[in-house]
């Protein structure tokens, strides 16, 4: 029985990473999720209680692999100017992972504080990440200039999701350019 709920939850996710792929946040409903998993509505509720819950634990899931993704690119750089060009590099080459939806999607504001303090920590550890390379480069602030830096990163990863303006590669090597050079361009 459990290897058979255990089964039921991952289909659920997988839906759950499709619907925001196709369609962001508000695409991820439970009737949306019961369709795609041929599960009554009901028992999706006893799977999760919001759909909340279903981006925190993808983020659960999700988020480890994504960060071990640009840990690892982080890894095979080697210079601290190069890691830096790895962290912003990887995350926004990730944007169009079905994996990272959800942790794109998080910024969401219906998430309860709970969901979005569990995210919150798991950034933590990815910008930790980025504060020893800038702290190599002799940073005053490394802490400040971690997170600053995310900053960029994120508001690069929002626009790549409009789809609307620049292409992707273009959005990128802005950011890389900020990220090294500050606003110098």
């Amino acid at each position: 029985m459990a290897e058979h709920r255990s089964m039921q939850r991952g289909a659920l996710l997988d839906a759950a990473r499709s619907l925001l792929s196709e369609g962001g946040t508000e695409a991820l409903t439970f009737p949306a999720l019961a369709e795609r998993t041929g599960l009554a509505r009901s028992s999706v509720y006893e799977y999760f209680r919001s759909r909340a819950a279903v981006v925190e634990e993808l983020c659960e899931v999700d988020f480890p692999v994504w960060a071990a993704e640009v840990s690892a690119a982080m890894e095979r750089a080697k210079t601290p100017e190069e890691q830096i060009e790895a962290y912003v590099r990887q995350q926004l080459a990730l944007v169009g992972d079905r994996r990272h939806r959800a942790v794109v999607a998080i910024s969401a504001s219906e998430l309860d504080a709970g969901a979005r303090e569990k995210i919150r920590a798991a950034h933590g550890g990815l910008v930790a990440m980025i504060v020893e390379a800038l702290d190599a480069l002799g940073h005053l602030e490394p802490r400040l200039a971690a997170m600053l830096l995310q900053g960029i990163v994120d508001a690069a990863v929002r626009r790549i999701e409009l789809a609307v303006a620049e292409e992707p590669e273009v959005i990128t090597e802005a950011a890389v350019a900020m990220a090294l050079r500050g606003v110098r361009g």
